[in-house]
Parts: C-alpha cells; structure tokens; sequence
C-alpha cells in the first residue's frame, strides 16, 4: 500500500509522528515476521510549500506535492489548531487553500482520502465530505455541524470509514486512522503493530467527552446544561426545560440538536452518565445508591446504561482508566 502523508505547516507534532511511527513500525514488524517479503507500505511525506514546521518549531523534510508518485491513501494529519479563534482563520490560509486543491485532484484521480481530528476540518472545507458520514474531534462536533451541514457527523465514534473516505476523531485518534488503515492490507500485522504500541481498541470517542464543554457552543445549549444539572436525579422533562428557560419546546430540541447532535433527552442522560461515573470514582455509594442520585430507579438500569455509553462495567470504571467524562 503506497501512503502518502500531507504536512501543513504548523502541523501537530504528535499527530504527524504518530502517523510515521505507526507506517514505520508496521514495516519493521513485517520484515520481522516475514523476512524478504520486502516493506508493506511505502511511505511518502508531502508538502504545499517547500518550508514545512511542526507547531513546535521543528523542520518537516517534504517532497513536493508536484513531485509525489500517485498513493493509494493521502492522509492529512491535523494543524495545531485546537479551538474555533484559531482554527477559522487557519482554514483560509492560502496553503491550506492549495491542500484542499490539492485533495480534490487527487480525489478526481481515484485517490482515497483519511483525515483525523481538526485534519477532518481541511477534509470538509474542501467539500469533498458532503453527503458522506465523518467523525471529528470531539469538542468541535457543534462547529463541524454548523458549518458543515451536508456531512453526516457522528462524533461518538473513533473511526468512520465513508466510501473513499476515512475520518478519525482527536488527537491520538491518528494512531487508530493508523491502524484502521493497516487492517484494510493486514489485518493480523495490525493487531501486531497495536500491540507493540499498546493501543487499546476505543471504537468510541464518548468516554472522553466533557458534557459542558459541548455546551459552551451555544448560549441557549449551555443554559439548558445548568439547568439539567440542577435535575439529574429528578428526571427529565422537555416541557419543564423550555418552560424555565423562556423557550419553545420546538426552538430548544431544534437547538440542541443542531449543537450536538443528539435531542435533549440524550444529552440529559450524557449527564447523569458523568454524574454516575464521578461518583462511582470519588465516593464509596454502591450502585443501587448512585442511579437514585442520577434519577434511575436501580442499579440495572444504570449498569446497563454505563455499558451502553461508555462500553465499560462498574467495576472497570471503578478502577479509572481512559473512561473519564
């Protein structure tokens, strides 16, 4: 598999290092297990201009993009750009301009393309999402939504694979674009690569979700937060939401739906899921006590919701771990 690896300049140092690292150990893993086999990804890294820096400063060797042989996949690793102020006026610089001119010919040509967390940013800007589902990193979900409506966004899962598209969510979500795209040449050298790295399966975004910094998003969404919060273990109601915060109940299930993707109701219960796992890791409350403090008449339920959500037991979460919420 031919991979070719696009650097912006300004590029996340460990987004890029994660990507080469990966590509790199999957080959030495490979002449390992199968000597004389040769690489098993021919790895190639690119740039729009002739200077590329990492955002710590470091200098990027890059071929020219005029220069590189046609790849298999073209990955666009994500700039340090992490919050709205800086990643807006990112989008329109005239180098990014030319990566996005740059991934449309490509594209055109039968390229296929991955992206992981704000690299999914230069990957929608260009237009080439549309109509396709992606995920993103997570807490810039309500952005992507906004101001990319025709992508099917779904930014609870880690990796999305959409025809000759692949997108992955936030900042170690490129070691699993990584490995997602080793799968589709190896799938037993992947499960290798994976363990020499210790990279734990994580379909799921979710567990690592701040509730209110999703909120933050929008002013009527972030009231509505504050509200729920005051509520987790009296239950919901849609009616009473729109009532204490001077709203329809049409305007905040569109709003909040708009924001987050999700009805009210789901985020309600993001909530109590916070709440639950708090208190399953900062109290000795058992089970059965902690739902009647999040509003669930037992633990069962509760149980089965913390599955569902986070794809870990009581006791895993207990323990501590990547669940964090």
């Amino acid at each position: 598999m031919r991979t070719t690896v696009l650097a912006l300049d300004g590029v996340f140092d460990t987004a890029l290092s994660a990507v080469l690292d990966a590509f790199t150990t999957a080959n030495e893993l490979a002449d390992m297990l199968e000597p004389g086999v040769g690489p098993r990804f021919e790895i190639e890294l690119i740039g729009v201009r002739r200077d590329v820096r990492t955002a710590l400063g470091m200098r990027v060797p890059v071929k020219s993009a005029s220069a590189m042989a046609r790849p298999d996949w073209l990955i666009v690793p994500a700039p340090a750009t992490k919050m709205p102020a800086q990643l807006l006026p990112a989008l329109a610089r005239r180098d990014v301009k030319d990566a996005m001119q740059l991934l449309a010919e490509n594209h055109a040509d039968g390229v296929k393309i991955a992206a992981a967390c704000i690299g999914t940013f230069v990957l929608a800007e260009s237009g080439l999402l549309d109509g396709h589902e992606a995920t993103t990193s997570w807490w810039l979900a309500p952005l992507f939504r906004q101001r990319y409506p025709d992508v099917r966004l779904d930014s609870g899962r880690m990796v999305v694979p959409s025809g000759e598209f692949a997108t992955a969510g936030a900042a170690m979500g490129h070691l699993d674009l990584a490995l997602w795209l080793m799968n589709q040449a190896s799938p037993a050298l992947a499960a290798t690569v994976a363990r020499y790295l210790i990279v734990d399966a994580r379909p799921s975004q979710a567990p690592y979700m701040i509730p209110d910094h999703l909120a933050r998003a929008d002013p009527l969404v972030e009231r509505f937060e504050r509200w729920a919060r005051g509520r987790l273990a009296q239950g919901f109601s849609l009616d009473a939401a729109a009532h204490a915060l001077a709203t329809s109940t049409r305007t905040l299930q569109r709003r909040i739906e708009a924001v987050l993707g999700k009805s009210p109701l789901s985020y309600f219960q993001d909530l109590r899921v916070e709440r639950a796992v708090h208190l399953l890791r900062s109290s000795r409350l058992d089970i059965e006590a902690i739902a009647a403090e999040v509003g669930y008449v037992d633990g069962a339920t509760l149980r089965t919701l913390l599955r569902r959500r986070l794809g870990r037991g009581v006791k895993q979460i207990r323990a501590g771990g990547a669940d964090e919420t």
